[in-house]
């Protein structure tokens, strides 16, 4: 069966041990031409796969793979004619290979498969479109909006007035930004909101008074958003999403929130307005993050943390309370 990814090339045993500095079994074939990446018990002939867990060995003895990565304990139980290519981190020797082989699925692509500006689409007269920009159909690009070399908007995308997307960016199907700076090389993935009011509200008994949102948001070079995530304009203060930053599916980011470089925010997290997050933080799926907290550089919160104070640097909080005066080790 052909790829499902969009692979255009293939390696020998002997390249792809070159490329991720794994030592061959003696014997092995080396002229063994490999397309194709897979899990053990499903990988074929032209197919590379790895182990790296105990629970998978049995998968090993019966596999039809052409080749596998594997940590040098393994090797053993590896059957006659699989290439072996010992790796203290098979996993990472994989992937590798698999952003070699399958370099067009390192970022999503146009859903239209073109180049250019296709039919259907709706380009302000006044917007400025540089050079080499993948415009889907049905997208809006709005008034004096900006978009850079290279990027690609995906069918349905629409960038409201104003709008700046940087070069190499990837903005997937249905994502809406209004009110935003992007930096280069970012990928907003589909259904994504961005830039739009937050629930700012001042309440008394007779009524809920909306707080106006004037500010923007603001994401950094290489920033990854996940589908279905959102983040909200900021209402006296810029929300800032920072470099290198990777944002799952289905996460809240509030108003005003200020996050770091290099952060990791799982998916189902929400983040409170106001918060701050330090550079290098992970935060796992379905934390909940008070507003106005500050999170300290190179913090770790579990999955389903509740911070509802400040956390310091260098913290790793548990799933049952996250808290600033305690800690456990199932972070």
């Amino acid at each position: 069966m052909a790829a499902l990814g969009r692979g255009n090339c293939e390696l020998t045993v002997g390249q792809i041990a070159t490329l991720t500095r794994s030592k061959l079994l003696d014997g092995a074939p080396v002229d063994r031409r490999i397309s194709n990446v897979a899990a053990l018990d499903i990988a074929g002939p032209t197919d590379i796969a790895f182990l790296e867990d105990e629970r998978h060995r049995p998968e090993l003895t019966v596999t039809h793979a052409g080749a596998c990565f594997m940590a040098p304990h393994f090797a053993a139980s590896a059957p006659p004619g699989l290439a072996v290519l010992l790796n203290e981190a098979p996993y990472l020797a994989f992937i590798t290979l698999t952003q070699t082989l399958f370099p067009g699925d390192m970022r999503p692509s146009s859903l239209f498969e073109s180049a250019g500006r296709a039919a259907g689409a709706h380009v302000h007269a006044s917007a400025r479109i540089e050079v080499g920009v993948s415009i889907d159909p049905l997208v809006v690009i709005g008034p004096r909006a900006e978009v850079g070399a290279g990027t690609v908007l995906a069918a349905g995308a629409a960038l409201g007035p104003d709008v700046c997307v940087g070069r190499q960016c990837v903005i997937g199907a249905g994502v809406t930004i209004m009110h935003a700076l992007i930096g280069d090389r970012v990928i907003i993935h589909p259904g994504a909101r961005i830039g739009h009011d937050g629930f700012a509200h001042l309440s008394d008994r007779r009524e809920h008074g909306r707080i106006p949102q004037i500010r923007r948001v603001i994401i950094q070079d290489d920033v990854e958003i996940g589908a279905n995530a959102t983040v909200d304009r900021g209402s006296f203060r810029d929300t800032v999403i920072g470099e290198g930053t990777k944002i799952d599916n289905l996460v809240q980011i509030a108003h005003n929130v200020s996050i770091g470089r290099y952060c990791v925010v799982a998916a189902q997290a929400g983040i409170g307005g106001n918060t701050t997050v330090g550079d290098f933080v992970m935060i796992g799926s379905q934390a909940g993050i008070d507003g106005n907290i500050a999170i300290g550089e190179g913090a770790m919160l579990a999955w389903r943390s509740r911070v509802r104070s400040d956390i310091p640097s260098g913290a790793c909080f548990g799933n049952a309370s996250a808290e600033s005066h305690g800690a456990n080790d199932e972070c």
